[in-house]
């Protein structure tokens, strides 16, 4: 394998009720995962808040790390890693990507996922995923399988744990670019 392109893993604390209640839980610093082809993360995407405003209106979200969400809550910080992959598998994420764009409206947020993660079950629904769930899947579904554990049950610290991924960033959001 010749690996000539990266994609990028954000994981982000913008510290938010939501985000607290699951740190109660997963003791992990980071709880929301996102997926980027390109270092700017000018194109990135998840499953989260559909509205900043609302944390109970969530589904498939194209991201943007100066606008939404992560502007209403200028304190996120995060961790950013890269993800060496070829070219062919890139293309595989794309077309997987493409299904989630084109069928964005019919997509929900697993919150039950999350509920199963604590419980260590898999609880899963079509067109229903959690952020950590999507990345994994998009990664699956292209030949990258970075845990042996299905994409229900990778967590964002699943993330932090793979040899596979380089740390690039750490720091708050909105300093990344700058």
């Amino acid at each position: 394998m010749v690996a000539d392109q990266s994609v990028f893993i954000l994981l982000t604390n913008t510290g938010t009720l939501f985000t607290k209640m699951i740190q109660t839980y997963t003791k992990a610093p980071y709880n929301h995962a996102s997926i980027s082809f390109d270092r700017e993360l000018s194109e990135m995407y998840s499953f989260g808040r559909k509205n900043p405003n609302n944390p109970l209106n969530g589904g498939f979200v194209r991201e943007d790390i100066q606008t939404g969400t992560y502007s209403k809550y200028p304190s996120t910080t995060c961790v950013i890693y890269e993800l060496q992959v070829t070219e062919r598998e890139v293309e595989k994420m794309k077309r997987v990507l493409h299904i989630f764009i084109r069928s964005r409206k019919k997509y929900l947020y697993n919150i039950l996922g999350v509920i199963g993660i604590a419980l260590k079950e898999p609880v899963e629904f079509s067109n229903s995923y959690f952020c950590s769930q999507f990345v994994a899947e998009i990664l699956e579904r292209s030949g990258i399988k970075l845990w042996n554990k299905l994409p229900a049950l990778v967590t964002p610290d699943d993330f932090r744990q793979s040899d596979r991924l380089q740390l690039i960033y750490e720091g708050r959001l909105s300093e990344y670019l700058k």
